[in-house]
């Protein structure tokens, strides 16, 4: 948390930005502090400052400096994103996630076949439309598990 004493030096963000006087028991000073004005700036665009006195009384204190930092987060996220916000980079993520455990599974399977010695004399590698390696050409299947492969939990179901 913020220096609750910063309003004595200067006043808090929220209070510049608001051009009003920084209190002693100012509700965002521990939250805001001058060295911080950007974030504010943008939460105050987003949110409005009424809305985020309101949404301050009404949380536990302990839970305050959670729920500025939420706001800032989506703040800074709306800015970027207007349409979306956090639920766009959370939908990149998501996507990166399934390109990442499809590259997973292709290297685990190429895994167990060279850790089983089922390395087809003549191979060739193309990718089918799950953006998953296959191989075409000799060989025995992979039904047999050797104890290097790694199982994700990860697949469309939990996203």
């Amino acid at each position: 948390m913020a220096s609750s004493s910063s309003y004595s030096n200067s006043p808090c963000a929220a209070c510049k930005f608001l051009r009003r006087k920084c209190m002693p028991d100012c509700l965002f000073a521990p939250y805001f502090p001058p060295e911080e004005p950007q974030k504010f700036a943008n939460v105050h665009k987003i949110f409005g400052a009424s809305n985020v006195s309101k949404l301050l009384n009404e949380v536990l204190p302990h839970q305050r400096e959670d729920a500025v930092n939420s706001l800032a987060y989506e703040a800074e996220a709306r800015i970027k994103d207007p349409v979306y916000g956090c639920v766009g980079a959370i939908s990149v993520l998501q996507r990166q996630v399934m390109r990442l455990q499809k590259e997973l599974d292709a290297t685990n399977s190429d895994l167990i076949r060279y850790t089983c010695n089922e390395m087809p004399t003549t191979t060739t590698t193309t990718t089918n439309q799950g953006g998953r390696r296959v191989s075409e050409g000799g060989g025995s299947s992979i039904g047999q598990s050797s104890g290097f492969y790694y199982h994700s939990t990860w697949n469309n179901d939990h996203l």
